[in-house]
């Protein structure tokens, strides 16, 4: 009788700019004999170089990656080159950076609180390409599309418009022909409809919902 073939060996790269956790990763994914951590990148523009020269099955990346690009936009690059498939793992768990994260094209999203057998289960599914979403996060997408959707007036969505041309305060006011203290009252008022409290999470969020004019 033949004995089968040992399965593949799914071939990850490393993303975080913390040397000290990619050591921890390092050790930890390499008891796997199934999985293999083929390279490392401690910034966005890195990991994105790394992806296009090694082309591993899977990218396991952080969000916030100090100067740089960040881990949604070295997602977003990756997953438009077509080098990986990305498995967001990460400290964060709001609604702005999980929608920002799945925008981008991460396969899936994990929290570094995880189990280590989770977090193998994971990296397979990204590998064939199946969603992996930590039981936190995916309350939250639940949630939130449960949620009815937010109610702007017609000055909130001008501005959230402005917002994703990447405009500031000043510009938008200008724009709107408005003062850029109503700007700021308008935006605080878009933050608390939306829950977010950055300007990149209400834009993903507008997006997601389908509220920008």
């Amino acid at each position: 009788m033949t004995t089968p073939p040992p399965p593949a060996r799914v071939r990850i790269l490393l993303c975080d700019d913390h040397t000290v956790v990619r050591a921890g990763l390092l050790a930890l994914i390499g008891s796997e004999p199934d999985i293999e951590v083929v390279g490392e990148a401690g910034s966005g523009a890195e990991a994105v170089a790394q992806a296009a020269r090694l082309t591993p099955d899977v990218v396991l990346m952080d969000l916030q990656l100090g100067a740089g690009i960040d881990g949604v936009e070295a997602t977003r690059r990756i997953v438009a080159d077509g080098t990986a498939r990305v498995l967001v793992l990460t400290t964060y768990d709001t609604d702005a950076d999980i929608t920002r994260a799945i925008e981008a094209g991460a396969t899936g999203y994990l929290l570094k609180a995880e189990r280590p057998e989770e977090l193998f289960a994971a990296i397979h599914a990204a590998a064939e390409g199946r969603t992996a979403l930590s039981a936190p996060v995916a309350g939250r997408v639940m949630a939130r599309m449960r949620r009815p959707q937010p109610t702007l007036t017609d000055r909130e969505r001008d501005i959230l418009g402005q917002l994703s041309r990447g405009l500031g305060n000043r510009d938008i006011a200008r724009a709107l022909s408005i003062s850029e203290a109503t700007v700021k009252t308008h935006l605080g008022r878009i933050y608390d409809k939306l829950g977010v409290d950055t300007r990149a999470g209400a834009v993903a969020v507008a997006k997601e919902q389908r509220l920008l004019p």
